[in-house]
C-alpha cells in the first residue's frame, strides 16, 4: 500500500495532544512553584523539562529496540491520522500482510506515544523560553540569558526534523545515530541552564583535572556515537561471547560497516552488509568501551577529592559501573530489553553527570607568589 511519507493533515491535532501532554506537568509546576521567586521558578521549570526530556530519551530507546520506529510509516501522524485509532484499517492490512513486520498495532502505539511526548517536551521548552525572556526584560542580572533557552528551542526543532527523517528515510543508520546524539545534546543544554541557576562555575579544580573532564566528555560522545552505530545496524549480537568475539580476541575485520552514508543492512555499494562488518562494528565499540570506562573511573575518583563535586563524582562512578554491567548483559543474556534501555539511559545520564561537573567547576587560578623587594642587609 502506497503511503505519503509526509502528511501534515493531523499536525494541528498533534499540537493539541502536545499541549495536553505538557499541561499536566505545567499545572503541577505552577501549583508548586507559582509563588516562588522568579529565578527559583525558572530553575524548577528547567529541571522539570530536563527530567521529561530524559524520559523521552528512554522512550526513544524503547521505540528503537522494539523495532517500532516505522510503526507509523508517515510523519507526523499515522497514515494521516493523529492516533493509531484513526488508522486501524491501514494498520490491520499491514499487520495481516506481515505479522512480524514493522507496522503492527502495538508498534504504532509505541511510535505515536514517542511523538506525543516529543511534542510535549517541545511545548515545555517554548514555555521555558517565553518565561525566561519575560523575566530577563525585568532583571538583566538573571543567571540564564534568554539565548540559552532560545538555543534549546532551535535545537529541539532540529531534533524533530531528524525524527521525521528517521521515519521517511527508513531508519537510515546515520540519521538514527545523529537523532540519538542530538537528544543527548538537548539534555546537556538543559543541564547547563539548571547549573547556572544553582551556581555557575563555583568550584575551583586543578587545571589538569578540568582538562580531564573535558577529554572524558569528548571520549564519551565518541563512544555513544559508536554505541548508536551498533544499535542502528543491529550489531549487538554479532559478538555473542565475552571477552572474546566469535571465539577470537581480534575477529575478522570488515570496515564496510563504518561507511557512514548507506542504507540499513547494505554496504555503500548497495550489496548486503556481510556479517564480518557487523562483528567489526561491535568489536570496535567494545574496545573503545574499555578505554572510556577507565577514563571515567579515573576522573570520577579524582573528583571525589574536590570539595563541592562529591555528588557528580559519585554519580559518575555509579553510572560507569551501571554501563559496564548493562553492556555486558546485552551480550551474555542475549540483549534483554530492560538492560538495553538502561544502557541508553546510562549513557544519557553520564553525559548529564559530566556536563554537571564541568558546568559547576572552573580552573583554579594559582596564587601569585610574593617577592620581597627589600635589599638584603
Amino acid at each position: 500500500m502506497q503511503v505519503d511519507l509526509y502528511n501534515l493533515s493531523p499536525a494541528l491535532q498533534l499540537m493539541g495532544v502536545g499541549l495536553l501532554v505538557a499541561g499536566l506537568p505545567l499545572l503541577w509546576f505552577w501549583r508548586r512553584h507559582g509563588t516562588a521567586a522568579p529565578a527559583q521558578r525558572l530553575k524548577a521549570l528547567t529541571v522539570l523539562t530536563l527530567m521529561l526530556t530524559f524520559e523521552l530519551v528512554l522512550v526513544g530507546a524503547f521505540t528503537r529496540l522494539t523495532d517500532s520506529g516505522l510503526g507509523c510509516p508517515d510523519w507526523p501522524g499515522c497514515y494521516g491520522s493523529a492516533t493509531p485509532l484513526g488508522a486501524h484499517h491501514e494498520i490491520t492490512q499491514a499487520q495481516t500482510a506481515m505479522p512480524t513486520g514493522p507496522v503492527t498495532h502495538g508498534k504504532a502505539w509505541v511510535e505515536m506515544v514517542h511523538r506525543y511526548m516529543a511534542t510535549g517536551v517541545g511545548v515545555l521548552i517554548i514555555t521555558l523560553f517565553a518565561l525566561t525572556w519575560r523575566q530577563w526584560r525585568h532583571d538583566r542580572r538573571l543567571a540564564v540569558h534568554p539565548m540559552w533557552p532560545l538555543l534549546t528551542l532551535l535545537w529541539v526543532c532540529l531534533q524533530g526534523a531528524f525524527g521525521a527523517l528517521t521515519v521517511t528515510m527508513k531508519l537510515f543508520p546515520a540519521i538514527v545515530t545523529l537523532h540519538l546524539l542530538l537528544a543527548l545534546g538537548l539534555l546537556a543544554l538543559l543541564v547547563v541552564q539548571a547549573v547556572r541557576y544553582e551556581g555557575w562555575q563555583s568550584v575551583s579544580i586543578p587545571h589538569g583535572l578540568r582538562w580531564g573532564l573535558a577529554g572524558a566528555l569528548v571520549l564519551l560522545w565518541l563512544q555513544i556515537a559508536l554505541g548508536g552505530w551498533v544499535s542502528t545496524n543491529y550489531a549487538v549480537l554479532a559478538c555473542s561471547d565475552f571477552p572474546t568475539c566469535q571465539g577470537q580476541w581480534w575477529p575478522e575485520m570488515n570496515w564496510q560497516g563504518f561507511s557512514l552514508w548507506r542504507e540499513l543492512g547494505h554496504a555503500a555499494d548497495g550489496q548486503p552488509l556481510p556479517f564480518a562488518a557487523l562483528a567489526s562494528i561491535h568489536h570496535i565499540h567494545r574496545c573503545m568501551a574499555a578505554l572510556v570506562l577507565g577514563v571515567l573511573l579515573l576522573v570520577g575518583w579524582r573528583l571525589r577529592q574536590q570539595p563541592g563535586l562529591a555528588r557528580p563524582a559519585r554519580a559518575l562512578l555509579a553510572l560507569s559501573a551501571l554501563q559496564f554491567f548493562t553492556g555486558l548483559s546485552n551480550v551474555v543474556l542475549d540483549w534483554p530489553l530492560v538492560a538495553a534501555v538502561l544502557h541508553t539511559g546510562g549513557a544519557a545520564a553520564l553525559v548529564m553527570a559530566l556536563t554537571w561537573a564541568l558546568s559547576l567547576s572552573k580552573t583554579a587560578v594559582p596564587s601569585p607568589t610574593f617577592i620581597d623587594s627589600r635589599p638584603v642587609a
